[in-house]
């Protein structure tokens, strides 16, 4: 059952996706929708499951310091893979960046469909309420995938290319958990892991490309609607 619903998933990622390259001529609005949403997922999403899967074994303080420890990675991650740079070389390698940001939400996408493969091992209506909630902030993740690629001077065949990896990635999650099994605990640690990484893409890339070359006054808009609409979407589902 978790690996049919994780099927639905590709298609909502794809889509999301779509939308995005082809409003690309409004990149800045997709990006400043899509820092919202990054944020949204990471407060509303990420971290609020990573206490739940830890407890009561670690406190919230400890989530906490491991989505620190994410937003750090991140960013030795980030300044090493590609420097920031105006002029030459390091204006070509901005790509990786991009290309970076995309696979962190592909292991987050792949985390999802992990998670609705193994609330259905638990029980049918738990397994409801996750694929529920994984649904709802997928068009999302699309919009995400493309606006991040896009964003860091990335081609359309590039955001489609790593659109597509996001896409399958939840499939390939849930049937991951007829193979492997990982506890709890580790589930929850890599989500706060994941959280951090994605407060970092949101900071530094998404919302300062937003608004670099335009007024700020519709893209802080588009960066509440984005965070309004997971925070609905995942109170909507139970999440």
């Amino acid at each position: 059952m978790g690996v049919a619903v994780s099927i639905a998933t590709f298609f909502m990622t794809l889509l999301g996706g779509l939308v995005a390259l082809r409003l690309q001529d409004r990149l800045h609005l997709v990006l400043g929708f899509s820092a919202g949403a990054v944020i949204g997922v990471a407060f509303f999403d990420l971290i609020p499951e990573a206490v739940t899967l830890v407890a009561p074994a670690h406190t919230v303080d400890t989530v906490l310091a491991v989505v620190a420890a994410g937003f750090l990675v991140y960013m030795i991650l980030d300044r090493t893979i590609a420097p920031h740079g105006h002029k030459g070389p390091r204006t070509e390698r901005l790509w990786q960046r991009g290309g970076l940001g995309a696979a962190s939400l592909s292991v987050h996408s792949f985390l999802d469909g992990f998670a609705i493969g193994l609330a259905f091992n638990v029980s049918a209506s738990v397994g409801a309420i996750v694929s529920a909630a994984v649904l709802a902030h997928d068009f999302s993740d699309g919009v995400n995938t493309v606006g991040i690629v896009l964003g860091r001077q990335g081609g359309s065949r590039s955001a489609f290319g790593w659109l597509v990896i996001d896409a399958v990635a939840p499939v390939v999650g849930a049937a991951s958990t007829l193979l492997l099994h990982f506890p709890q605990e580790v589930l929850g640690f890599c989500l706060a892991l994941f959280a951090g990484f994605f407060v970092y893409i949101s900071a530094s890339d998404l919302l300062p490309e937003s608004y670099h070359d335009h007024p700020t006054g519709w893209t802080t808009v588009m960066t509440i609607l984005g965070i309004a609409t997971v925070y609905v979407a995942i109170s909507l589902a139970g999440g």
